[in-house]
């Protein structure tokens, strides 16, 4: 169970480099650290029983543009919204990568309520029935706005749990754990090669809290790919890659120039 106070956790990661300098990252050095997601080692051992498939964006880009494909978008939403169980792992991947070409799809996005959203969660304590719902309400608003918000997602588990809705927060966390599970299957974030694809840097972050470890520094290694070195640990393992081209893609094709032109 989480309480008020997770959701006040921050982890300090030192950033450099280009892709620091982009507006996620200007968010500020001190990085939210998104709640553990309640996705326990049943996660972990997904990951280790699943083919790790390493996404070919110009395939899934024509699937999902494709109205006779099984992997047309939406249809895959169709499913997602109804809360169709029957949706497999690689119809979750299509549906997490192929948001890229969506037209909505802005890598470095950040809520309008989430303001809001911070005010009230941010407390220290537990919340009344009215904060919860006000939890609620601006979380769907951002899921309206951004369904891959996974910060905002885990919060409305939160919140609906706190309400004692526990079947909607039975169907979120359904949700969630297939979405991490499709990144989980893009790679194993030991080498570039084989590092996990992501459509939002926080997505990062998250992924690691699932694994239970923490990030100590960023480090952005060229072309494409974040590495976050995490704290000592019994697995030894020294950090993680995250490969970003598909973000860095998409920012300098529909927004780099709107940067350009405020400057």
């Amino acid at each position: 169970m989480i309480d008020a106070a997770h959701l006040c956790d921050t982890e300090k990661i030192t950033h450099n480099n280009t892709h620091s300098a982009m507006p996620y990252k200007n968010i500020g050095i001190i990085i939210t650290t998104f709640i553990a997601l309640l996705l326990g080692s049943g996660m972990v051992a997904a990951q280790d029983s699943t083919e790790v498939v390493i996404p070919d964006f110009e395939h899934i880009k024509r699937e999902v543009n494709n109205p006779h494909s099984a992997y047309y978008y939406p249809i895959l939403t169709a499913k997602y919204n109804s809360n169709d169980t029957t949706m497999t792992l690689d119809e979750y991947r299509y549906y997490y990568l192929g948001y890229t070409f969506q037209e909505d799809y802005n890598p470095y996005r950040r809520s309008e309520f989430s303001h809001q959203i911070d005010h009230l969660y941010k407390q220290g304590r537990k919340l009344s029935v009215a904060e919860y719902e006000n939890l609620i309400r601006f979380a769907q608003q951002t899921l309206n706005d951004d369904p891959f918000d996974l910060r905002q997602i885990n919060i409305l588990i939160y919140a609906l749990k706190g309400t004692h809705r526990h079947k909607e927060a039975a169907i979120w966390q359904y949700r969630l754990d297939h979405i991490i599970d499709a990144i989980l299957s893009t790679g194993d974030g030991i080498t570039p090669e084989s590092a996990w694809h992501v459509i939002y840097p926080t997505h990062e972050y998250i992924i690691l809290n699932c694994l239970g470890m923490k990030g100590v520094e960023f480090i952005f290694v060229e072309p494409c790919y974040d590495y976050i070195e995490i704290e000592e640990n019994n697995r030894r393992i020294e950090g993680f890659y995250f490969n970003v081209e598909r973000i860095l893609d998409v920012y300098d094709t529909k927004y780099c120039h709107e940067e350009g032109d405020e400057t």
